[in-house]
């Protein structure tokens, strides 16, 4: 792409404007460049083709850019995908002087969760000239100094970076001086003049001069300053250094007082001429004289406030040394301070983006936050490693340098653990290590994946014959391991017939509470046996998925007592036997069990039309009910299931021929049997 600029209100150029994008295999991570001060709606690349997304899909997947600190200056157009500079990017405002200059962007869409990382590299332009801290330098030279005496001065300084801020230096036509400079380590230079001609005070007091300092770039810019110097008449021997410039290095984080180096400085000179005094020179900036002090008669240069690696890495002193002649006269020198960084600062721990509450069937591999690490130190001190609670069901996933994305690992189940308390932790490679944390509350949302389940497999209770309308006959209780309208249950019978009614004419179940009524007055003559399956047809009734769970129920009568115990005739209960079942149609397994009562005779049948015939050591159709309670309980049991259905009933007390209890126990019942008996044969006389 070909785009015009403008360089500080001067038209330029064509300036070629390439803006690469490269896709990293495998990393996630998209590559562009522009140029600073690229106008509003430049192209910078098509974001969403390289992505791999479809146009169609960029507004119903929430995209979009974001960025920590510089979100407004790229945007991008949903309508075709493509990223534009969307405000001024001045990288000089950006970056300052680094060498390096780039936004990151994080490129989110949704549904699901995705998460790009673009740098855009911004590229230099020559777009500042040099530029000198005051109009005037002023210098006093002693005529006296000899050919070849260097005076430094102070130098230019360029916003830009690379070649646009490499500056050479001019000086003015001129008799006296010629202009030398001095390489600093930054592969800078300062200008320094070098006398070639003998001053005389008498025949040129003052000397006006022009510096001028020119970048490197293209076009070139140029800056100037006016060089006015007085020529003393005085003192022959100026104090000198054993070099022009000295290069420190040191930790950061120096206690106040510490020293950094010791000047020294000799004069050729006799007696006060010979005396020096050291001070910051008029070139060191108010920021330097803060950071450093210097004693006047030694020449100690000392820490005199914090030094921070992380606020500058390196200090320029310029430092004049000054005899007491008459006129003083001065020598110059630098001093380079160059700071070594500490492991002073600690990670920090950025989390973003949660999507909570999880729910518990969430697929392995669901993104449930985005996690950004930093740190402001440098090499090692700088390098962030990061971890997870141990024994959870997620990790963190490494997605671009210091980012990281938290995972489901493993799947969850609400009913075991509703909630993870997560501590990410972020440590540096210093040596000792620093560290941070974060902490990130997971909350596990409840899916319906529990059924309900009654409390008792099956229930028995005795009810008398003749009840009010709508009496109370016993409750049912399931319970739900889920939560909320997930663990709501509500009961109903499931219909059929009984005779020639249907089940619902006798009973029914409180849908909230499962209270089982009796609708009308139950007689034992007519109705002996009666079964009827409670069940859940929708524990949870406000959602369309559902689980099933039913319960299997036997009512039937039978006699309780003495047969001729009073006026009102014998006394009747309907004892309530229940077993789960998981199907509806359970209940037609077991054919209900026909009685009949005659007197106080029963006669028992096995299925309608169906009466068990007696045969060797069984019992007989029918059978005399001394006044003792008969339970008859019908059990649950598969489908079809072909079975001896005697093995299901109980008489009395004579279980414990059926289950051989123990002898004692046996004996009694036979007690009771046979003084049934009498007192049946007396009935029937």
């Amino acid at each position: 792409m070909v785009s015009r600029c403008s360089c500080l209100g001067v038209q330029c150029p064509l300036l070629s404007l390439l803006l690469l994008a490269a896709w990293e295999v495998g990393s996630g991570q998209l590559h562009y460049s522009v140029y600073e001060e690229a106008k509003h709606g430049s192209f910078v690349g098509r974001i969403a083709q390289d992505l791999g997304l479809e146009l169609a899909e960029l507004v119903p997947r929430l995209f979009r850019v974001a960025s920590k600190t510089h979100g407004d200056l790229l945007e991008v157009n949903l309508q075709n995908g493509i990223l534009f500079v969307n405000s001024r990017i001045d990288r000089e405002e950006l970056c300052g002087r680094s060498a390096e200059c780039s936004i990151h962007l994080e490129v989110i869409v949704d549904r699901p969760l995705q998460v790009f990382h673009v740098d855009v590299e911004v590229k230099d332009i020559n777009d500042n000239p040099p530029r000198f801290s005051v109009t005037e330098q002023k210098l006093s030279i002693p005529e006296s100094r000899l050919l070849d005496s260097r005076f430094p001065l102070e130098g230019a300084s360029d916003a830009d970076v690379g070649e646009n801020a490499l500056l050479t230096y001019e000086l003015s036509p001129n008799e006296y001086f010629v202009l030398d400079t001095i390489n600093k380590k930054d592969k800078d230079k300062f200008p320094v003049l070098v006398l070639r001609k003998l001053l005389d005070r008498e025949e040129n007091p003052q000397l006006k001069l022009l510096l001028t300092a020119t970048d490197g770039g293209k076009p070139e810019f140029t800056g100037s300053v006016s060089l006015l110097i007085l020529v003393l008449d005085a003192n022959d021997n100026a104090p000198i250094f054993d070099r022009p410039v000295y290069e420190v290095k040191m930790y950061e984080n120096q206690v106040n007082q510490t020293l950094v180096i010791w000047l020294n400085a000799s004069d050729s000179d006799e007696g006060i001429n010979k005396e020096m005094m050291y001070s910051f020179s008029t070139l060191v900036p108010p920021t330097i004289r803060r950071k450093f002090w210097i004693n006047e008669r030694t020449g100690e240069i000392k820490v005199n406030d914090a030094i921070d690696f992380e606020d500058s890495n390196t200090y320029e002193i310029h430092v004049d040394v000054t005899d007491k002649g008459n006129p003083p006269m001065v020598g110059h020198c630098t001093v380079l301070v160059e700071l070594l960084d500490e492991n002073d600062n600690s990670p920090e721990v950025i989390v973003t983006s949660l999507s909570l509450p999880v729910k518990e069937d969430a697929q392995v591999g669901a993104v449930i936050a985005l996690i950004s690490v930093s740190d402001h130190d440098s090499g090692a001190n700088g390098q962030v490693t990061c971890s997870l609670t141990p024994h959870v069901p997620f990790k963190l996933m490494s997605t671009y340098k210091n980012y990281y994305s938290l995972v489901l690992d493993s799947a969850l189940d609400r009913e075991r653990v509703s909630a993870y308390e997560l501590v990410v932790t972020a440590r540096d490679g210093g040596s000792p290590s620093l560290w941070a944390t974060a902490s990130v509350s997971v909350e596990v949302a409840d899916v319906n994946d529990n059924a309900p389940a009654f409390t008792q497999s099956e229930y028995t209770v005795f009810v008398k014959e003749n009840n009010p309308p709508g009496c109370h006959i016993f409750t049912v209780s399931a319970q739900d391991a889920d939560a909320q309208e997930n663990a709501l249950v509500s009961y109903s019978l499931v219909e059929r017939r009984v005779g020639e009614r249907t089940l619902s004419s006798y009973v029914s179940v409180h849908a909230e509470s499962g209270k089982v009524y009796a609708l009308q007055p139950l007689d034992h003559e007519e109705l002996e046996l009666l079964q009827f399956q409670p069940r859940q047809p929708n524990p949870d009734w406000r959602y369309s998925a559902s689980l099933r769970a039913g319960m299997h129920s036997s009512v039937h009568l039978e006699e309780a007592g003495i047969l001729r115990a009073g006026p009102g005739g014998p006394d009747q209960q309907w004892p309530t036997v229940s077993s789960a079942t998981p199907e509806p149609e359970a209940g037609e397994v077991s054919p209900p069990v026909g009685a009949g009562v005659n007197s106080n005779s029963w006669t028992f049948k096995y299925g309608p039309g169906n009466p068990k015939q007696s045969g060797p050591g069984e019992l007989p159709d029918k059978f005399i009910i001394p006044g003792s309670p008969a339970i008859i309980s019908i059990r649950q049991e598969p489908t079809n299931n072909q079975i001896d259905k005697s093995d299901f009933i109980t008489f009395g007390k004579k279980e414990e021929t059926k289950k051989k209890k123990k002898k004692k126990k046996g004996n009694k019942t036979q007690e009771k049997k046979e003084k049934g008996n009498s007192t049946t044969d007396n009935s029937d006389q």
